[in-house]
């Protein structure tokens, strides 16, 4: 028996330490996962994107691609050397290069040649393919800083989506609390016989519809954190939350911008204007190219030959170093006459496409006076809308609490008090995007004037 009580009291005491145990380990669990809980601003998400961000590294890699081709096609103007060396065995009756007569038995023989050659004309093909290679490299620098840029502003665009649903989030929170406020007063009023059942569901109503826009502003919030971490390539399990800044007054923001201007300088640094700038190069540079396979090509070259045959009595050093060690020297000159037509179709083609370059970077010219023209309305707009929605935010505000002053002391029912709360909510969403509308559509204009893309 004895033995027994002291054989339960040690379960007992190892139950309560592995309690214990399991209660520090919880403890320490949430304490280290609440310390790395990662603040990320503006400045770093934007930093971390163009670090981490795929596409800029294939963007990239098409750069390098195209260094390589410049600088082969820069090589291409030296003197190209090759060599070649064979040994083998031959049997039968066969012409004996190195004897100069047939032979009709088995013979070993060594053959080496070195060779060498350079172009001297070929109608500025090499010279061409150059500068194109040139234009290509721009155009893929222009690529880089155009994939750089409309990332950056996407992150700035998905950052400023999560402050907002931060803001809903918080508002969203306020207004369940006074709902469930007001729930609790309709249930007292109810339980008095101050209200009817049908009062006392509508409170619970607008108790349900506040818990709803909280869920689906976390559900939003949530998303937009998803979006940024896979916009920066961050593992989705990563805990990071959104630096606040702090934003000055959208009402003060400068909106007197001349959309003119603001294109002429972007004319000038927008990346994609740039990239169609320099395919127009390489497109006619192309034309020069095709238009040299139209031309005779001229090349000389030289070369040494040696050999070896078992079927000479001479020795090998005797052989390779001086009886059968020759060389030459030569130009040689192609001339295309006809080829199906190949060359000049080519030729053509090639000036389409130079055409057709060019209506392309006269259309992203286009495109970007109206973006920038589009961008300026919608930040005048945007503050314009602000200003109104600011107006509806605060007068609403007011007629609620007026309404629910008048709605505790029962000279209102509960229909209008919720129709009130509602409006209410409906102007505080409002007001809170507008406000991150405002700011984003002058980081809109920030962008294609290249300032930073900072809160």
């Amino acid at each position: 028996m004895t033995n027994y009580k002291m054989t339960a009291k040690y379960i007992a005491n190892k139950l309560k330490l592995s309690f214990f145990s399991l209660c520090f380990l919880a403890l320490t669990y949430n304490v280290t996962n609440a310390q790395e809980v990662e603040k990320i601003t503006l400045e770093q998400a934007v930093n971390l994107t163009l670090q981490n961000n795929l596409q800029i590294k294939q963007a990239q890699n098409q750069l390098t691609i195209s260094e390589q081709n410049l600088t082969q096609s820069k090589f291409a103007l030296y003197p190209s050397v090759t060599s070649s060396a064979s040994a083998n065995r031959q049997y039968g009756l066969f012409f004996d290069q190195q004897t100069g007569r047939l032979i009709n038995s088995s013979v070993d023989q060594v053959n080496g040649r070195l060779n060498s050659s350079i172009v001297l004309f070929g109608g500025g093909s090499l010279m061409n393919q150059i500068k194109q290679n040139k234009a290509f490299l721009a155009s893929d620098s222009s690529n880089i800083a155009k994939t750089k840029n409309d990332l950056s502003l996407l992150v700035v665009s998905t950052y400023l989506r999560v402050l907002n649903n931060q803001d809903l989030i918080k508002a969203s929170k306020d207004q369940l609390k006074l709902s469930k406020q007001q729930l609790d007063f309709a249930q007292k009023q109810f339980d008095v016989g101050n209200n009817t059942l049908a009062d006392l569901a509508q409170s619970k109503a607008q108790v349900a519809t506040n818990e709803l826009n909280l869920t689906n502003a976390e559900n939003a919030y949530e998303l937009g954190i998803l979006d940024l971490k896979q916009l920066m390539e961050m593992a989705p399990e990563r805990n990071i939350e959104v630096a606040i800044p702090a934003i000055a007054d959208p009402s003060s923001i400068d909106y007197n911008y001349v959309a003119y201007e603001v294109y002429t300088k972007a004319l000038q640094i927008n990346p994609d204007i740039k990239l169609a700038e320099a395919n127009t190069q390489a497109s006619k540079f192309a034309i020069n190219i095709a238009k040299a396979n139209l031309y005779p090509t001229l090349s000389f070259g030289g070369g040494l030959s040696t050999g070896y045959s078992s079927a000479n009595a001479l020795p090998f050093s005797t052989q390779i170093t001086d009886n059968n060690f020759g060389q030459f020297l030569g130009f040689n000159l192609s001339i295309p006459i006809f080829n199906n037509y190949r060359n000049r179709s080519n030729y053509n083609i090639s000036k389409i496409r130079y055409e057709n370059t060019i209506i392309s970077e006269q259309l992203a010219k286009n495109n970007l006076n109206k973006i920038i023209n589009q961008a300026a309305q919608d930040l005048k707009s945007a503050i314009k809308s602000y200003s109104a929605t600011k107006s509806a935010f605060d007068s609403s505000k007011e007629a609620f609490n007026v309404i629910k002053q008048r709605y505790d002391v029962g000279l209102v029912n509960v229909i209008e008090l919720n129709t009130s709360q509602t409006n209410y909510n409906k102007a505080e969403f409002d007001f809170i995007q507008a406000k991150y509308n405002v700011i984003f559509r002058q980081k809109v204009i920030d962008f294609y004037l290249g300032n930073p893309l900072t809160l």
